[in-house]
């Protein structure tokens, strides 16, 4: 059996994105471009399209028929390397489904992250007690205590992005769903959780709206999604939506906009930043 390919990082899925665009421009077809690597035309669309690492000997071979001058290739090539180390995230490969590692990768590339919430507090925002509570719940499957424990710490490992230098801007709509469910039986879990909740919303790159039961139904009462927008050109906004055993990345334009335009409604829809710190402070006093 063949080793598990890890999610690509964002740097490779870019570069794949570029290497398309150059050989279009030179007019060529898959076909032609594999001729040259002496490859099957899969070959050049699973690069292209990141699903396989970016092979330099490959790339400089591709580039130096597309036309591309010595200079150009050597920093395309710096940055094939860089790209091709591995996210963090992979040592957490033991624990991670192969489905979510891709949605660390974007998470950690992104400069504006959109999401909404109907069940749970967010990931990125949990305490350890609370994701805790959550994990042992059931809600990555029938797994051990070791393992729990490596999800919490992969968790909480991922918080670190809001914190760091040059940390994306962050929007967040909760459905109220997910202040009123207890996620354990000590009263202090969710209290200490509330209290993190305001922590984080206090943050000048995170907005925080509550979505509260009587305001009635929204555009979004579905399932939990997330936007995700980045600085890099060649990468579209890109929507993930999570469902019991996987995901899906949509990168389509209409569906994209959909996603946007019912974001858009919801943020509308929901209390304000300001009105929502007031209903997180009511919940952590015992609402």
């Amino acid at each position: 059996m063949s080793e598990r390919r890890p999610a690509p990082t964002v740097g490779q899925v870019v570069l794949g994105r570029r290497l398309q665009e150059l050989r279009e421009t030179a007019g060529l077809r898959r076909e032609e471009a594999a001729r040259v690597l002496r490859v099957a035309p899969a070959t050049v669309r699973r690069m292209e399209m990141a699903e396989v690492a970016l092979k330099i000997p490959y790339v400089q071979v591709l580039l130096r028929t597309y036309g591309v001058g010595d200079e150009e290739t050597a920093a395309f090539v710096a940055l094939a390397e860089e790209a091709n180390l591995p996210g963090w995230w992979q040592r957490y490969h033991d624990v991670l489904p192969d489905w979510f590692s891709m949605h660390v990768s974007l998470e950690g590339a992104a400069r504006l992250i959109r999401s909404y919430e109907p069940h749970f507090v967010p990931g990125l925002f949990q305490t350890e007690d609370y994701a805790r509570a959550v994990l042992e719940a059931g809600t990555v499957g029938a797994t051990g205590p070791e393992a729990i424990e490596r999800h919490v710490a992969l968790r909480m490992k991922r918080q670190a992005l809001l914190t760091g230098e040059n940390p994306p801007r962050l929007w967040i709509v909760m459905d109220e769903t997910a202040l009123r469910r207890p996620v354990s039986s000590r009263g202090e879990v969710m209290r200490d959780q509330m209290s993190r909740l305001l922590e984080w919303a206090e943050l000048d790159h995170v907005t925080l709206q509550v979505a509260e039961f009587a305001s009635g139904p929204h555009p979004g009462t579905y399932t939990s999604f997330t936007l995700f927008r980045f600085a890099e050109p060649e990468l579209p906004d890109i929507v993930y939506s999570e469902y019991v055993t996987g995901a899906l990345y949509l990168d389509a334009r209409q569906e994209v906009a959909l996603h946007l335009e019912v974001l858009d409604l919801m943020t509308a829809h929901a209390a304000s930043a300001q009105r929502t710190k007031e209903i997180l402070e009511e919940y952590r006093r015992g609402r």
